[in-house]
């Protein structure tokens, strides 16, 4: 069990407590939560850029937690690829010249990174994009390419921060479906952060923090929610609603400072 403790002067946060978590290789688990659960905490402590206060914590059977700055930096080189919201991507590089940079950072040859990042860009669909600029691509094209980016290294772990969150809704499920039906080709575990309803449905699993743990059943107000919109529950007269950020019922004229409070705003 991982936790985490921050000290602010005389006060202790909290940001992990016993949090135990373990996910299979292929497997996609979506991580959600309200702001301020810990979600990214725990993925600064999965990427090795934090370290928990107590716990351990393993990525392909080595522990991290443990290990120098000279080891992580290694690992990260190996072992893990990443996703980011904003795709990341060097505008005046080429998108095979993209996602080269991971190999080339590793250390393979010249040779051995141009074969990577081609069955990389073959795997994710955009080999005749591949002498393409970023401003040339469009969004889903972008974020496919830092997916390849990540591929690059055939890492053991994928960690995804809102990789669809720059995304329409068409885009983002496609780009979503490539992402979670290469790791279970390629066997690789994903790890991502959403909001986004999408992402959680096609994941694997979905786990909730809050205030710092996991939370099961019926605590699970983010994914419940989720649920219910999918399946239309219909609420029991009289209950309580509540909505997503941005979304109201045709009545709710109830003020900002109320609407604030609602589980979806995080």
């Amino acid at each position: 069990m991982v936790s985490r403790r921050f000290e602010r002067g005389a006060d202790e946060v909290w940001a992990l407590r016993d949090v135990s978590i373990s996910v299979n290789a292929g497997e996609v688990m979506a991580l959600v939560g309200r702001s301020g659960s810990g979600k990214t905490t725990l993925l600064n402590i999965l990427a090795g850029l934090d370290r928990p206060t107590a716990g351990e914590v393993f990525i392909d059977g080595e522990r991290i937690d443990t290990m120098s700055e000279r080891q992580m930096t290694e690992l990260r080189r190996r072992k893990l690829g990443f996703v980011f919201q904003s795709f990341g991507l060097l505008p005046l590089l080429s998108a095979q010249e993209n996602v080269e940079l991971p190999a080339r950072i590793a250390g393979f040859g010249h040779g051995e990174r141009v074969q990577r990042a081609k069955r990389a860009l073959e795997l994710v669909g955009l080999t005749k994009r591949a002498q393409h600029r970023p401003y040339e691509l469009s969004g889903g094209e972008q974020q496919r390419v830092a997916i390849a980016r990540a591929l690059t290294c055939e890492p053991a772990l994928i960690l995804a921060d809102e990789p669809t969150g720059e995304l329409d809704s068409l885009t983002a499920k496609a780009v979503f479906a490539l992402l979670r039906d290469l790791a279970r080709s390629e066997g690789i575990t994903v790890i991502t952060c959403t909001h986004d309803r999408q992402v959680m449905e096609m994941a694997d699993r979905v786990e909730e923090l809050a205030d710092g743990r996991i939370v099961k059943g019926h605590e699970r107000e983010v994914w419940e929610y989720v649920q219910a919109k999918e399946h239309h529950v219909p609420e029991p007269a009289g209950a309580s609603h509540h909505w997503p950020k941005g979304e109201s019922t045709p009545e709710d004229e109830s003020p900002p400072a109320e609407r604030a409070q609602r589980p979806w705003d995080w």
